[in-house]
């Protein structure tokens, strides 16, 4: 599956109204912040040396491997130096987009809904799966950088081919976790997770998990790469976006994300997304 890379692009935001995908090679791969997007990622596992976190859940990547990622996820790489180049395929899908190519019979966003039970992240493809996936990638690049007569149209049919498949594969989730118990660090995300709408500190999860603050602290930042302060802000505003999205007034997004006061809520959403939160509701 040889294909000419192209260079790292390290923003989060879409540039178009429908899908883009990148085919990246890195020799040196940089560290990437956890994250989140407000659309639909696939990511498919080439090569390298690679952990993936999404929420509490971390996934060790094989070549082959799909990654199935909502916006509703905070999610980020762990890639880890030496050995082979760190390679893979990413392909983001606006939310209308695919929700306007879904029939009333077949939902194309069904794959990703992360409460659907027995949801897994990942997928751990099986070979016919695998030939057929990798076809449709490489039918993605070539028809987006050839343009060609037709091309448009043929990328539209790849990419609802390539949501199929990894629908009827998410039939049959094969997630693999790298811990077999869950690490003190995936125990308090999943708290977080579930809490987040609730007074938390360091403090406080420092004592619920019987570890003083100064090691969660320490260890939190090591795995996840921000501080507990800056994730348990990020989750609160992701949910603020969905709330605000769904047309949910920001007084009440405020109290139901756990902010309290309105005014540090305005403070931090302003700061991270550029864009007052009813100014974002409105656009």
């Amino acid at each position: 599956m040889r294909r000419k890379s192209q260079q790292f692009d390290p923003r989060q935001e879409m540039r178009t109204r429908d899908f883009e995908i990148f085919h990246y090679r890195d020799e040196a791969a940089r560290a990437v912040a956890i994250h989140h997007h407000d659309f639909y990622e696939i990511y498919y596992f080439l090569g390298g040396q690679v952990e993936y976190r999404v929420e509490g859940a971390v996934y060790r990547m094989s070549p082959g491997d799909m990654l199935l990622i909502s916006p509703m996820e905070l999610h980020q790489p762990v890639i880890h130096p030496g050995g082979e180049p760190y390679e893979r395929i990413v392909l983001w899908i606006n939310r209308k987009y695919l929700e306007d190519l879904s029939t009333a019979e077949t939902s194309l966003t069904r794959c990703f809904d992360c409460t659907r039970p027995g949801h897994s992240n990942l997928l751990r493809l099986d070979p016919v799966q695998r030939t057929n996936i990798s076809s449709r990638l490489s039918g993605l690049l070539r028809e987006t950088r050839g343009g060609g007569y037709g091309a448009a149209l043929w990328a539209q049919a790849a990419l609802i081919q390539l949501v199929v498949e990894c629908s009827r594969a998410a039939l049959h989730p094969g997630g693999e976790r790298v811990q077999e118990e869950p690490s003190l660090v995936s125990r308090v995300l999943e708290y977080i997770g579930g809490h987040y709408d609730e007074p938390l500190s360091l403090d406080k999860l420092a004592a619920r998990f019987f570890v003083s603050k100064y090691y969660l602290s320490h260890t939190f930042q090591q795995e996840v790469g921000v501080s507990v302060y800056r994730y348990i802000l990020l989750k609160r505003l992701l949910i603020a976006r969905q709330l605000l999205g769904g047309g949910v007034s920001p007084g009440v997004v405020c109290q139901s994300c756990g902010f309290g006061d309105y005014a540090n809520f305005y403070r931090a959403f302003k700061a991270e997304y550029a864009v007052s939160p009813r100014a974002y509701q409105n656009r």
